[in-house]
């Protein structure tokens, strides 16, 4: 009996147009999954090439969803000299019932949207209610992402203040922002003018280590919810333990990746978001907390959506079987 698997492009993925409320869906699903303890998923394998260089196998199972797979990411923060991409990765989706392949597919949209996607739904549980100015720093690829799940899941969204160090970056986010979503845009002159005043920041800066932080505390009001993508390369030590609250995506890789040198003044987490989206933990209590998601990115998160992903390219039978 001949075995097959679907192979899906970049240009495949994109091309179905699957919308980002249907990711934040089922990523909603996956972490809820997590919560209730039918997830399987160990930290990060990782292999460092240079100093800055490397990559990462990220394996999950979620059961219920019947999802079986990992993901192959590099981290190169310095191919944009190239101009090649600063993250690439492909999944590899499996059968859960033989562990033969299913589908071997591009993993740079589903890296973005999935990270944007997981930054909204923290924001739902963690943001105050009806927020209206998002800040950004980093107008890269995650910047974009996150600013669309948001806008997605926050119809009050008004303005979004944005800082990048490249300052064409900057403009063509800003452009493109008010064109799509029709809200106000502001180019920051440095993060603090992104970050005062804002309801929601997202720091999305190229991962340092040693970190070169910028946000200090005081910065985030009452009531602001952070997401910080980056770990600690953008908030001081005062700034985190600040928060009213602290969550990340999941605390044995937050202690792999502490274990490794990042992350070494933060606070005592206060737990999982899959623990508040599984009603475990309370998200936000008041108007008046700040509160922070620091997350490093989880494979499930990658799995959940490329389930999605080969489901809907098999219904609109988009991409290439190839034999095994």
């Amino acid at each position: 009996m001949a075995r097959e698997a679907l192979y899906l492009s970049r240009a495949d993925i994109e091309n179905l147009k699957i919308p980002t409320a249907e990711v934040i869906r089922v990523l909603e699903e996956a972490f809820k999954e997590k919560g209730e303890g039918t997830v399987e998923q160990p930290p990060k394998l990782s292999v460092h090439i240079g100093s800055k260089e490397g990559m990462s196998a990220m394996p999950a199972y979620i059961r219920k969803m019947g999802a079986l797979g990992v993901k192959w990411l590099s981290s190169y923060p310095e191919n944009y000299r190239q101009n090649l991409p600063y993250i690439h990765a492909l999944a590899i989706l499996n059968d859960p019932n033989s562990g033969l392949p299913l589908s071997i597919m591009d993993s740079t949209w589903i890296t973005a949207m999935r990270t944007g996607a997981a930054t909204a739904i923290a924001a739902k549980k963690l943001a105050r209610t009806n927020p209206r100015t998002l800040g950004i720093l980093g107008c890269g690829v995650e910047g974009r992402s996150n600013l669309d799940a948001i806008a997605t899941v926050f119809t009050s969204m008004k303005e979004v203040r944005a800082y990048d160090t490249n300052v064409s970056v900057l403009q063509k986010y800003l452009s493109d922002a008010a064109q799509k979503y029709g809200i106000e845009t502001r180019a920051a002159r440095n993060p603090r003018e992104a970050v005062v005043g804002s309801d929601i920041v997202v720091t999305a800066v190229p991962i340092s280590k040693p970190p070169q932080p910028v946000i200090e505390d005081g910065w985030l009001g009452a009531g602001g919810f952070a997401c910080a993508l980056d770990l600690d390369s953008s908030w001081t030590p005062a700034a985190v333990r600040a928060m009213d609250k602290f969550y990340t995506d999941d605390t044995k890789q937050m202690a792999q990746f502490r274990s490794a040198g990042y992350c070494q003044d933060i606070p005592d987490l206060d737990g999982e978001l899959a623990e508040i989206i599984s009603g475990k933990k309370k998200g936000r209590e008041n108007d008046q907390e700040r509160n922070m998601a620091m997350f490093i990115g989880l494979g499930m998160e990658d799995i959940a959506t490329a389930k999605l992903i080969y489901d809907t390219a098999e219904k609109e039978k988009v991409g290439i079987w190839l034999k095994l």
